[in-house]
Formats: C-alpha cells, sequence, structure tokens
C-alpha cells in the first residue's frame, strides 16, 4: 500500500525548518514580492490618480468621490486576519497568488464594468470595497510567508525591500498613470495596472510555484480548513501571554494628515538589539512626531516641504521593523498576529481621517491635525518605552513556551 501523503499543514509544520529558501530562492522570491508590491498599489491608487477624470464623467460630487475613495479601507479592514491565517495554514505565497489574480482581473475589468453599469456609483464604490477585499490578505500573508521560509537573520532586510514595493507602485502610477490619464483617457490607467499584475501571476504560477501544492492548498479551501489536533496554534495560552496583550496595538502616526493612526505591536528582539531597536523606534516615532509638530506651525513653503518630508521619511525606520518584530513574537501565527494589529490600524486610520475632517472643520487651522498626528505618533513611542521586552512568545513548530 502506497503512504499517504500528509496534509499541507502537516507536511509544513514537520519540515518546517528544511523548507527555508537557498540563497538563491531568496534573492528570486525577493525581487518577484518586491514587484507585486509595487503592482499592488499600482493597482491600489488607480481609482485616486483618475478621481478627477472619473468625477467629470460620471458626474460626481465631492462627497460622492470621497466616498468612492474611502470605501476602500472598509473592505480592507475585514480580511486581515483571515489572510494571516491562510498565510499560517496553506502558505503565504499561494494566498498571494489567488488574491493577485483575482484584484488584478477585477482592475482590468473596472472600465468595461462601469461604462456597463447603469449606477456607476454605486459599482465604483463596490468594486473599492472588493478591491479592498482582496487586497487585505496581501502583507499578513506576506508577513507568514517571510517568517517561515526566510532566515532569521534576513528578515528585517528582506521585509524592508519588498516593502519599498509600496513606495514604487505610488511612484510608478503617478507618474506612468499620469501620462496614460492625460493621453489615452482613465481607462489606460486600469487596464496598465490591472495587466501587469495578470502578467506577474503567471509568471508566479509557472516559475516559482509547485502547482500540486497550489491544488492540495485549494483543495483544504474548499474542504473548510480541517485542522489536525497537533497542529492547532493555543490562542488562549497564546494571548494570555504578557508579550502578546502587552503590546495591545500601539499607535504609530500615519505618513500624512490623511492617514493617521495605524497600530502595531511594539518590537520583540533579542536582547543584544534592544539598544539598536530603541534608537530605531525614537527616530521613526520621536523625530517624526517632532517634524509633523513643526510642520504645523510655519508658513513657508520650502520649510513645509522640507519639515514634511523629513517626517514621512523617518517613518521608514519605525515601518521596516513592524511586521519583522510580529514574526520574531510568535513565528508560527506571524500571519495571524499580524492581521490582527494590521486590522485595528486599518480601523485606527478611518477614524484618524474623521477626526482629522472634524478638527479641520471645526478649527480652520492645519495646525490642530498635525499636532494630533503629532501626538498620535509620541503616544506610540511611549507605549514601546513602556511595554516592549526582548522575550519570544513561541518557539515554531513546538510553541515551547506556551
Amino acid at each position: 500500500m502506497q503512504p499517504q501523503p500528509l496534509p499541507l499543514e502537516e507536511a509544513r509544520g514537520d519540515g518546517a525548518e528544511n523548507t527555508q529558501w537557498s540563497r538563491p530562492e531568496c534573492q528570486t522570491w525577493t525581487a518577484t514580492l518586491l514587484l507585486g508590491t509595487c503592482l499592488l498599489y499600482c493597482a491600489r491608487v488607480s481609482v485616486p490618480v483618475c478621481t478627477v477624470s472619473l468625477s467629470q464623467d460620471f458626474g460626481w460630487n465631492k462627497k460622492e468621490a470621497g466616498l468612492v475613495l474611502s470605501s476602500f479601507f472598509w473592505g480592507y479592514c475585514l480580511t486581515q486576519v483571515v489572510g494571516g491565517h491562510l498565510g499560517d495554514r496553506i502558505g503565504g505565497e499561494k494566498v498571494i497568488l489567488l488574491s493577485a489574480c483575482a484584484w488584478g482581473f477585477l482592475t482590468a475589468a473596472t472600465p468595461l464594468l462601469a461604462y456597463l453599469s447603469g449606477a456607476h456609483l454605486v459599482f465604483m464604490t463596490f468594486s473599492r470595497i472588493l478591491t479592498g477585499l482582496l487586497q487585505g490578505v496581501y502583507f499578513p500573508a506576506l508577513t507568514s510567508l517571510l517568517s517561515q521560509k526566510v532566515r532569521e537573520s534576513e528578515r528585517a532586510f528582506t521585509y524592508s525591500t519588498v516593502g519599498a514595493g509600496s513606495q514604487f507602485g505610488m511612484l510608478v502610477t503617478g507618474a506612468v498613470g499620469s501620462l496614460l490619464l492625460d493621453r489615452y483617457g482613465w481607462p489606460s490607467v486600469f487596464y496598465f495596472s490591472g495587466g501587469l499584475t495578470l502578467l506577474w501571476v503567471c509568471y508566479v504560477y509557472r516559475c516559482l510555484l509547485n502547482r500540486k501544492d497550489l491544488i492540495l492548498a485549494l483543495g483544504i479551501l474548499a474542504q473548510g480548513l480541517p485542522m489536525s489536533r497537533h497542529t492547532k496554534v493555543p490562542w488562549r495560552q497564546l494571548f494570555r501571554k504578557p508579550s502578546v496583550w502587552r503590546r495591545s496595538p500601539a499607535p504609530r502616526v500615519g505618513s500624512s494628515t490623511w492617514c493617521l493612526g495605524w497600530w502595531r505591536f511594539p518590537p520583540v528582539c533579542s536582547a543584544g538589539f534592544c539598544l539598536i531597536i530603541l534608537s530605531i523606534r525614537v527616530m521613526g516615532l520621536g523625530l517624526s512626531s517632532v517634524f509633523a509638530l513643526c510642520l504645523g506651525h510655519t508658513s513657508s513653503f520650502c520649510t513645509s516641504v522640507v519639515f514634511a518630508s523629513a517626517s514621512i521619511g523617518l517613518q521608514t525606520f519605525n515601518h521596516s521593523g513592524i511586521s519583522v518584530n510580529i514574526q520574531d513574537l510568535a513565528p508560527s501565527c506571524a500571519g495571524f498576529l499580524f492581521g490582527v494589529a494590521n486590522t485595528a490600524g486599518a480601523l485606527a486610520g478611518v477614524v484618524g481621517v474623521c477626526l482629522g475632517g472634524y478638527l479641520l472643520e471645526t478649527t480652520g487651522s492645519w495646525a490642530s491635525m498635525f499636532n494630533l498626528v503629532a501626538a498620535v505618533g509620541s503616544l506610540g513611542l511611549c507605549t514601546f518605552l513602556l511595554f516592549g521586552e526582548a522575550q519570544r512568545v513561541d518557539l515554531s513548530p513546538a510553541h515551547e513556551d506556551l
């Protein structure tokens, strides 16, 4: 009798130490995921780039355009935990591939479907919510993937490199998208970002993924994610750990006045790196808040640009360590924990936008906005200084500390 193959989650757990990427594989996947993150943001910012043209074509006022723009985050909030959990169970690369295929097709088909639909506002709002739902799984699944496949000493550099794709994506869509918008109209921007995403999906599927594993993963999803007893994560014990609940999401200031109050876990690291991490946090949260505070009290255009650039630039020190901290905290369920943190971050961002709009409307001063930005960043730094610890919660795959 032929031996029965292990379920995917058991195979991944039993061979965890043997499934890490080799250096050439890590380099290939890093470049591929960098491009994938770039395309993620290309698709995400297609609507903001085309808002004026869409409003003119469909007769939207500012309130209706704002509804379409903000609807993305309502979907984005809902699938963070799901994406992280699926990444931990079936593999982050498979979750990323399936979601990218869906949002790439949706983006490329948006112009055609928008013109076919009589209710343009309803369709575009629903489309943005669905795009948020599909893209919400990306970063939790990415965190899960890198925690399983990348050596611990290389995680920070790898994730920072991949995460840089978000800035590249916005730059590409802002530059190339503006040219396409001017010459060929707003549909070309959606064809561009959606089409490139689908080409990326084809490359990953044909060149990097094991097709049998992908089919097996789809089978597990269809069966409702059956879980064997020894692969269950002890959530109750996990969340009783001070290292986890003390990481009740610590706020970090948004990179600008409309992206405010994202929440993350403070870091967990080896004792030898505590001073380095402390310095990074002070630069990423403390100095950034100082420049945000100064931004609200200057009337010079050039000085404002310098202060805004410094505040946003210093945030990269904070962003680079966020996901790696969670991977070090609990590598066996890093995707799930990142999903929880990112959900709180997205919700806090929505609240921050509303609060920021209220402050602008009542005070009529941008200084109040930047004061709020500085206050949120300072609160995040204080939370880290009070509760940050160099304690690892579990050792994958045995959960030895639980």
